[in-house]
């Protein structure tokens, strides 16, 4: 046997991806509103590319894109509401939190030395705006003495700056925090000021216990729990969160005929290009020149078609959905039926990764509100006696509507949710019970009971 070099042929396949490719992968996953970016780019690229002609103008590109209807049972629970506001305009990124304290530093009546306390504070804060370094051990590092004027002149200058703006910053503790909150609204009394020194009886719901400690009535009690929920109990967190945008739709379902729906992408957001073959016929160019335009041009109607088959897929799994969720359409949450990927996937004849992306940051409004695409997504809980699964977002429904009709005498422990969802054909054990209460944000039945013993 001989070992040498030697020539051979071999065939393989494999997937390129091309940076077309890469694009209208892209394109499918983002938003309305995030494709129009992308399509402005490109028409900032390519000279062929031009935004279209007033809404009112019939565009040939779009022009053949279906409206799908849903299915004709939904008249009596239509209710299509106002859906049309493409104004997405949003305030500009605030300035960063430590250089927001720093200016007031500068504008405080400070002098040279509190300013290097006020400077060393302000890099001791934690995510939430605590101070947990005590005045003492600052002093210690910033070279004062640690105890007597040193640390004294440290604590004066942490309680100036717990004034500032967003107000409580620099507290030790959330009852020091909230208290700074409630003094400049001018409502920290002696009642509330009680309450504060004992939050962990307001966190075990042991309200009667807080009445007597506070000597206020049940009213005036419920009153001061609903203010200190007003305040802010991680203001640095409060102050550095992004600023809430306007969810616009990318897809809308309108009323037609005959108690229909048909589904069709916003036209107030759908992102739009032409490509002006009038300047293509009407340029003369040097042979040199020719190939740039050539491939602009193949460019540019890809770029048409890309969108063209964006639209349409987006409308095939939208109408998909709807269709698999038309009970949720006529009766509400408590229909929602459960909704996997590859379901949706071999209605449509796409692969799961392609409907997973058009669900991806798409918003439709429906006769319902506004929901993500995603929502109508949930697991299946197994039905008893052999009936039919029931959606965990249905199950969760179901499990805030009993809780709310409980009455004064008889509070529903998770062990007798679990006993009324099995007698309504749902099999669900009591730890999956006690997950969706938690996720709900509902207590559980003793702090319930308390809660209904004091309001009683």
């Amino acid at each position: 046997m001989t070992i040498g070099p030697k020539l051979a042929l071999r065939q393989a396949q494999s997937l390129v991806m091309t940076p077309q490719l890469r694009q209208a992968i892209l394109l499918l996953q983002l938003s309305n509103l995030d494709a129009w970016s992308v399509v402005e780019q490109e028409m900032e690229r390519n000279p062929l590319l031009e935004r279209p002609e007033p809404a009112d103008v019939p565009l040939p590109a779009f022009e053949d894109i279906p409206r799908h209807p849903v299915l004709p049972t939904l008249g009596a629970s239509r209710n299509p509401g106002t859906w049309h506001d493409s104004q997405d305009g949003l305030a500009g990124p605030a300035p960063a939190l430590h250089e927001r304290l720093a200016e007031q530093v500068r504008l405080s009546p400070f002098d040279a030395d509190e300013r290097r306390i006020a400077a060393h504070l302000i890099t001791l804060l934690d995510a939430d705006g605590r101070l947990a370094t005590p005045s003492a051990d600052i002093a210690l590092a910033l070279g004062f003495a640690p105890h007597g004027t040193g640390a004294a002149r440290v604590e004066r200058v942490r309680l100036a700056m717990m004034q500032f703006d967003p107000t409580g910053l620099f507290a030790h503790d959330l009852g020091e925090c909230l208290a700074a909150q409630l003094r400049e609204r001018d409502r920290l009394d002696p009642a509330m000021a009680m309450l504060l020194r004992h939050l962990d009886l307001l966190a075990r719901r042991e309200l009667r216990r807080l009445r007597t400690l506070c000597g206020v009535d049940q009213d005036d009690l419920t009153a001061m729990i609903a203010e200190i929920r007003a305040l802010s109990p991680r203001p640095a967190q409060d102050a550095t969160a992004p600023e809430a945008c306007i969810i616009v739709p990318d897809i809308l379902m309108l009323p037609a005929a005959d108690d229909d729906w048909i589904i069709e992408l916003n036209p107030d957001t759908m992102p739009r290009v032409v490509v002006n073959s009038a300047l293509t016929l009407r340029t003369t160019l040097r042979a040199a020149d020719r190939p740039f335009l050539t491939e602009r041009l193949a460019s540019a109607n890809w770029l048409v078609r890309a969108l063209q088959q964006r639209a349409e897929t987006i409308i095939r799994v939208a109408t998909a959905i709807m269709r698999r969720q038309s009970e949720f359409l006529a009766h509400g949450v408590s229909h929602l039926r459960p909704l996997v990927l590859r379901d949706i996937a071999e209605a449509v004849g796409l692969h799961e990764s392609t409907v997973s992306r058009v669900t991806a940051n798409k918003y439709i409004a429906t006769p319902r509100g506004l929901f993500e695409l995603k929502y109508f997504f949930t697991t299946a809980i197994a039905g008893r006696t052999g009936s039919g699964d029931h959606s965990a977002e249905a199950v969760r429904h179901r499990i805030k509507a009993l809780i709310s009709q409980e009455s004064d005498r008889d509070i529903l422990s998770d062990d007798a949710i679990v006993n009324e969802l099995r007698k309504e054909g749902i099999d669900i054990s009591r730890r999956t019970v006690a997950k969706y209460r938690d996720a709900l944000r509902i207590p559980n039945s003793a702090q319930r009971k308390r809660e209904k013993a004091f309001e009683a």
